[in-house]
């Protein structure tokens, strides 16, 4: 009722000049006399008419569209939150960029909560960008934020999470489901600060440590989400261990695949590099780092959607786990070469 009474009031202002310029007209002498001076009066009043009919229909439509990106920043900001800035004693800094133009988030989704079993983190990246991707960020992340608590195993998560798609995607497109498909990175980091991973064709995060910045591969990431049934075992890879003051970069193929206008991609792999080397390592400082850069280099219009998050252990070094890597050790090793998996 509220919205009618509004819009009765947007059409009052033109139908009172709309009925004053017929009534000229119609009832002026003025407006039937046909001399050149007639014709020119008669002409600004319909400019004038006309130019004020075209500012207030601009001023409303202004004024909707305002309105409509406050609602829509509104559930945006519920969908996607950002992170608070300390989960389970992992500092925690992430952001979103988004293809299209007015849109805070899109097709890119991320989220990290602390459960009984650790700190667990979600990295994905629907299938094509923007406002049309939310549907299924939705559906992702609201069972991520319920199956990270409830399921002891990780696995458990990623089946969970198979099952919501499936169920968003069938009924969003009514049997079309095979061509849709999401990225995901699950990775859970332990009181020890042991970290477990589980890939479902999604860029692999990079390592910070003491011994410098590398990209970890421990194994073949599954197929993304939507494209094939998940295997019937599935089985959990080590990442290493993220010791006090290492931090964990992770990000969607839209970071690495941004290129500037001469076609260049952009240098993720160096970038991370040069803040990874900074001591004492800030999640937010990595953050704003590649934030800039990346701006920088596609003058703030990525073509694709963009999430970024850094995680770092703020831990106690006194804690279970902290002497390992006090002495150096990476066990189990965090490089290229295939980790031993865990069921």
């Amino acid at each position: 009722m509220i919205r009618i009474k509004g819009r009765v009031r947007s059409l009052g202002l033109p139908t009172v000049w709309g009925a004053a310029a017929v009534t000229y007209k119609l009832a002026c002498p003025l407006a039937q006399e046909t001399h050149l001076e007639a014709r020119l009066v008669t002409s600004a009043v319909f400019f004038a008419v006309g130019t004020g009919l075209i500012l207030h229909v601009r001023q409303s439509l202004t004024r909707e569209l305002r309105q409509l990106r406050r609602v829509a920043g509104a559930a945006q900001d519920a969908l996607l939150r950002p992170p608070p800035s300390s989960v389970g004693g992992l500092d925690v800094a992430a952001a979103q960029l988004s293809a299209e133009r007015g849109a805070a988030i899109g097709g890119d989704l991320y989220e990290v909560v602390a459960t009984e079993y650790g700190v667990r983190a979600v990295m994905g990246d629907v299938r094509g960008h923007g406002i049309g991707a939310l549907g299924t960020v939705a559906a992702v992340l609201g069972c991520f934020r319920e199956a990270a608590h409830d399921e002891k195993d990780l696995g458990a998560v990623l089946r969970r999470l198979e099952r919501a798609l499936d169920r968003h995607l069938r009924q969003e497109h009514q049997g079309s489901a095979a061509e849709e498909f999401v990225t995901l990175l699950l990775v859970e980091i332990r009181s020890d600060g042991e970290m477990l991973a589980l890939n479902c064709g999604h860029p692999w995060p990079f390592r910070m440590g003491p011994s410098g910045v590398r990209q970890l591969a421990p194994a073949d990431p599954y197929p993304p989400l939507g494209l094939f049934p998940l295997p019937a075992e599935l089985s959990t890879v080590g990442l290493g261990f993220l010791g006090p003051g290492d931090a964990l970069f992770l990000f969607t193929d839209g970071a690495q695949d941004a290129r500037d206008a001469r076609g260049r991609f952009f240098p993720l792999s160096s970038v991370v590099t040069s803040l990874g080397q900074a001591e004492p390592r800030s999640a937010q400082a990595v953050l704003r780092g590649v934030l800039a850069a990346l701006r920088n280099h596609t003058r703030d219009a990525p073509s694709d959607d963009v999430a970024l998050m850094v995680v770092t252990n703020s831990r106690d070094t006194s804690r279970k786990g902290a002497g390992n890597h006090a002495a150096g050790q990476d066990t189990p090793a965090a490089g290229n070469a295939p980790l031993t998996q865990r069921r």
